[in-house]
This record gives structure tokens, C-alpha cells and sequence, in this order.
């Protein structure tokens, strides 16, 4: 790999693209029974959720109101690792006082961002606010954050596809893969 670029590359794949999509599916129908008859904003955690929220409201049924929003935040970086430190890059457009929010993002490392997102939407006074992640790694959990649906529980291993990425690479993807060092290249 030339210089300036990462030193990672795909390994095997974790999830294929069959299995995101069953376990989508099954989340979207327990979300369309716990909401059913409501309206729900959906708030997706950009860059890394959008594919699998875009899939996720895709199959919620119609008696959800589904209205749609997007945060982003950064603890990442350009690294493999959470920095620990989050930071709002864009908040919401919508007031969400007196609606149920729905937090989607696409993995739970530390659980600092999800317990800092859900801090910050709990004071905002909605209805209701739950969380809806696809990936969870238990053991570099750093403080309790309650997930309210889970897609997988994985090992503690780099992943990128589906959304994920190392430094903006590889979000495209249809499966989760996890990630190695390159063996033979230069350290960057």
C-alpha cells in the first residue's frame, strides 16, 4: 500500500449479506410492534448507520409513523479504535419533545456514544428513546448503555462493510468483514 494509506486489509467475512438481512427483518417486525399506531423518529448515527437504517425502516410496517432523522458524531477518527472522546459534528433538525426516538447505530464499542447520544436526547424531554444497534462487542464495553434492539453480538475484532469503515473505506460492502493488518507493507 502506498504511503498515506492505511495499513488494513479485508480478511474473512464475520456476516454475510443472508444473515444482515434475516436479523434486519426481525428487528424491523419487533420495532413495528412496539410502535404500532405511534410515529417514531428514526435517528440514524451517520456515516456508519445509514445503510442499516435505510434497510431497517425499509421493512417497518405502515401502522408506524416512521419520520426520519440523522446525527453524526465523531470518537473515531481515522483510527481503528474509539478515541473515547465524542463530539456532535450535526444534530438534529426536528425537536423531538413529546415523540418517541428511536437511536440507530451501526455498532456498540465503548458505549460512550450511545450513553452520550441518549443523555443528550433524554433532556431534549420526547416521549420515549431507545436504541436499535446492529453490532454490540461486549467486552470493550466502558459504561452501561441499554440496548433496546440488537442485531449481533460479535468478538472484539476491527469490522468494516454494511456501513462500517476504516478511515471512509469500504462502507460500501454488502457484508461485515473483519479487518487484519497487512503483513507485507509499510507501516503508515
Amino acid at each position: 500500500m502506498g504511503e498515506g494509506k492505511c495499513d488494513l486489509r479485508l480478511g474473512k467475512i464475520l456476516l454475510d449479506r443472508g444473515e444482515i438481512a434475516r436479523r434486519v427483518s426481525e428487528i424491523a417486525d419487533e420495532i413495528t410492534r412496539t410502535y404500532s399506531g405511534q410515529e417514531i423518529i428514526v435517528t440514524g448515527v451517520l456515516k456508519g448507520a445509514v445503510i442499516f437504517m435505510t434497510d431497517l425502516v425499509r421493512q417497518i410496517g405502515s401502522e408506524v409513523d416512521v419520520r426520519m432523522d440523522f446525527m453524526a458524531v465523531s470518537s473515531y477518527g481515522n483510527s481503528s479504535t474509539s478515541s473515547g472522546v465524542v463530539k456532535i459534528v450535526k444534530d438534529m433538525d426536528a425537536s423531538i419533545e413529546g415523540k418517541n426516538v428511536l437511536i440507530v447505530e451501526d455498532i456498540m464499542d465503548t458505549g460512550l456514544t450511545l450513553s452520550y447520544l441518549s443523555g443528550i436526547m433524554t433532556a431534549r424531554e420526547p416521549k420515549s428513546v431507545r436504541t436499535c444497534v446492529l453490532l454490540e462487542k461486549p467486552e470493550r464495553k466502558r459504561v452501561e448503555s441499554k440496548i433496546a434492539y440488537r442485531g449481533f453480538v460479535i468478538p472484539d475484532e476491527f469490522v468494516v462493510g454494511y456501513g462500517l469503515d476504516y478511515a471512509g473505506r469500504w462502507r460500501n460492502l454488502p457484508d461485515i468483514w473483519r479487518v487484519e493488518e497487512e503483513r507485507n507493507g509499510p507501516r503508515v
